[in-house]
C-alpha cells in the first residue's frame, strides 16, 4: 500500500502488478453470528496470513492491527490510479512492449547501471547514443521493482532495456521496497523533469471525466448522506463472507439467512444515493471536465486547508503544545471549494 500511495504523490497514473502465485487474503476475520467483533474477542476471531495461505500462528495484536490497517490503505491507494493487473510476468513484459515502452529494472548485480545523470550517460555512450530521443530518460518507460526479498525475476531481467540501480553511501546496501520505490521515482523526475504529467490531452480530458465527479461528489453530500451510505458499504461489505458461504454450498445459520436477505435492500438504497449525487456531480463539473482550473503547482498547503484529522481525545492531550497551530485552527474553506460552491453548479440549493 505504501508503494501505491507514493506512485500517487509522485504523480505516477499508471501501476502494474504481477499477481503471486497464490493469491489469498492475508487477513481473516470472522465473526459468525454479530456484525461487529466485539474488541476483548478480536484478536480471537482474526487471523494473519502468508501470501502462501499459511496462518501465522504467533502473530500479535499489533501486527494485526498494522495488516488491517494495510489492507485498507491498499484500497485507498487505488482510487487516483490506473491500477493494471497481469498473471504472470510473460504477460506484463508483453504488454509494457506492445505499448512500445522501454523497461527498466532495478537491479543491484555488477552489469546495473547507476541511476544518476553521469551513470545514464555512461551507458548511452557505451551503446553508441548520445539519448533517448533527445532526452536522458526515454518518453515512454516502465521502471521495474522485484520483492524485496530477491529482487526481481531472471525472466524479467533478461527483457530489461537497462538496469539500474540507486546509489547508496552508507554501510547498508539496499532499503526495504516502498523507500526505495520512493527514492527511485523520485530521481527519475529529477533527471527528466519533462517525465511529469507526460500524457496525452486525450488521456487527462478522460481522468477528468473520472475525477472531477468524483472529488465534487463529496462537497455535495450533506453530513448525514454520509454517514448513511458509510453504514451501507460496511454493512454490503460484511456480507462478503455469507456470500463465499453460499458459493460453497455451505449451510448458513439463522442470522446469516436474515442478513444476506436485508443486504439486496441495502444494495438499492446505495445505489440511489450514488446515482442521485453522481448526476449532480456531472452537472457540476461539466463545463470545467472541458476547460479545466489551472493545476496547482505549489503543494504548499495554505492554512485553510491544513486540517489535522486526528480523533477529539488526541487534540486535547496535545491541546497546549499544538495550540495556534493552522493545522488545529479550523479555518474556513476558500471560495470555489466550498460544498456551497458545488451545489449552486448543481443547482441543488435552489
Amino acid at each position: 500500500s505504501a508503494i501505491l500511495r507514493t506512485a500517487e504523490a509522485l504523480g505516477v497514473q499508471h501501476v502494474y502488478i504481477i499477481a503471486p502465485q497464490c493469491i489469498q487474503s492475508t487477513l481473516e476475520i470472522s465473526a459468525p453470528n454479530e456484525e461487529k467483533l466485539d474488541k476483548e474477542k478480536e484478536g480471537e476471531n482474526t487471523k494473519l496470513k502468508r501470501s502462501s495461505g499459511q496462518v501465522v500462528k504467533r502473530a500479535t495484536e499489533s501486527e494485526k492491527k498494522d495488516r488491517a490497517m494495510h489492507h485498507l490503505f491498499a484500497r485507498k491507494a487505488t482510487e487516483w490510479l490506473t491500477v493494471t493487473e497481469f498473471d504472470n510476468t510473460k504477460s506484463c513484459i508483453q504488454a509494457l512492449k506492445e505499448e512500445g515502452r522501454h523497461i527498466w529494472v532495478t537491479d543491484l548485480s555488477q552489469v546495473a547501471t547507476c541511476l544518476t545523470e553521469d551513470g545514464i550517460r555512461a551507458h548511452l555512450n557505451s551503446n553508441g547514443l548520445s539519448s533517448f530521443g533527445g532526452k536522458l530518460i526515454p518518453e515512454k518507460v516502465a521502471i521495474v521493482f522485484g520483492t524485496e526479498a530477491v529482487g526481481c525475476t531472471k525472466e524479467m531481467l533478461d527483457s530489461a532495456s537497462v538496469r539500474v540501480y540507486l546509489p547508496l553511501r552508507g554501510f547498508a546496501d539496499s532499503l526495504n521496497l516502498s523507500v526505495a520505490t520512493a527514492l527511485v521515482v523520485h530521481q527519475m523526475f529529477t533527471l527528466d523533469p519533462s517525465l511529469v504529467g507526460a500524457m496525452s490531452e486525450e488521456e487527462r480530458k478522460a481522468l477528468r471525466q473520472l475525477w472531477y465527479p468524483k472529488l465534487a461528489s463529496q462537497r455535495l453530500m450533506t453530513s448525514r448522506e454520509k454517514k448513511e451510505r458509510g453504514k451501507l458499504m460496511t454493512f454490503i461489505s460484511s456480507c462478503d463472507d455469507i456470500g463465499e458461504k453460499i458459493a460453497n454450498g455451505e449451510k448458513l445459520d439463522p442470522f446469516e439467512k436474515e442478513k444476506w436477505n436485508k443486504m439486496k435492500v441495502k444494495k438499492e438504497e446505495l445505489d440511489a444515493i450514488d446515482s442521485t449525487i453522481t448526476k449532480a456531480a456531472q452537472k457540476a463539473v461539466a463545463d470545467l471536465v472541458e476547460n479545466p482550473p489551472a493545476p496547482i503547482t505549489d503543494m504548499r498547503r495554505a492554512d485553510e486547508h491544513r486540517t489535522c484529522f486526528v480523533g477529539k481525545n488526541t487534540k486535547k492531550m496535545y491541546g497546549e503544545i499544538w495550540a495556534d497551530m493552522p493545522a488545529t485552527a479550523n479555518l474556513q474553506n476558500r471560495a470555489n471549494s466550498t460544498s456551497s460552491f458545488f451545489r449552486q453548479r448543481a443547482n441543488m440549493d435552489s
